[in-house]
């Protein structure tokens, strides 16, 4: 059914602001109850493990007790994940407003608490691509908001600003989901990340022999920490695009007065 806002114009129907309603004949269950246990259940088994149908044996309730909350598993998805994102702290320039190191660095923490989150909860990815209100509840609003507060006192415009967090967040969910099916696919099989790297590399090392540039790329490899090598290559990738946005913004503004 389709909703009709205050100026009486239709819209898509919003979980986020839909009053919930109460039932009589069952006994007290929250929203926010829901939402635990649900992200209990996500965490240990999976999303493909989550249903109604076993959310409601877990809480002692029938399936159909939910639906007072949500209207089905992709709604119950959405609070889940931005339960998720209320974990996070807002991103804030604390210091000299404009002053790069400033900004930069707490767009930086910002996007490490973001692939931080997602490496906790790897089934996040298979929700954050999914077109639905994913990015309309209130915390990920909240992030916005103050991603982009942090953006304009860079000295960007509003516009400019949201392309930028819109790059930023691209990469940062991009490379976290890659990271995370890594990692899961490891963790399915009973592997440990380091111990399977080593293994793995000198065979990558004679494979790519008739490759000099991949050959000698993968020889450095070989007896390296593989988990603070993946920190740092993310935090560069981060670095290279905030680099691009400093420079971008700096010529468009040289273009502007020269």
């Amino acid at each position: 059914m389709t909703a009709k806002s205050e100026d009486g114009t239709s819209g898509i129907p919003s979980l986020w602001t839909r009053p919930q309603r109460p039932r009589r004949d069952q006994p007290a269950l929250s929203r926010e109850q829901i939402v635990t246990e649900a992200l209990a259940l996500l965490d240990s088994d999976g999303i493909d493990a989550l249903s109604m149908r076993k959310l409601g044996a877990r809480l002692n309730a029938g399936a159909t007790s939910l639906y007072t909350h949500v209207t089905n598993k992709e709604e119950l998805l959405a609070l889940a994940v931005d339960q998720v994102f209320s974990e996070l702290p807002l991103p804030e320039a604390t210091g000299t407003t404009g002053d790069p190191e400033v900004w930069r660095a707490a767009i930086e923490e910002c996007a490490e608490g973001v692939r931080a989150l997602i490496l906790r909860h790897p089934w996040m990815v298979s929700v954050l691509g999914d077109v639905g209100m994913v990015y309309f509840g209130p915390s990920w609003m909240r992030l916005s908001e103050a991603f982009l507060t942090l953006l304009e006192t860079s000295g960007l415009d509003l516009a400019t600003a949201n392309e930028a967090m819109g790059v930023v967040m691209g990469y940062t969910i991009g490379a976290a989901t890659v990271e995370a099916a890594w990692l899961s696919a490891l963790a399915k099989r009973g592997r440990q990340e380091q111990e399977w790297m080593d293994q793995l590399l000198p065979s990558v090392v004679e494979a790519t022999k008739g490759h000099p540039r991949l050959h000698r790329l993968y020889t450095t490899q070989v007896g390296r920490e593989v988990e603070p090598d993946r920190n740092s290559h993310f935090l560069s990738g981060v670095r290279v695009i905030l680099d691009g946005i400093e420079a971008s913004w700096a010529a468009r503004t040289s273009d502007r007065t020269g």
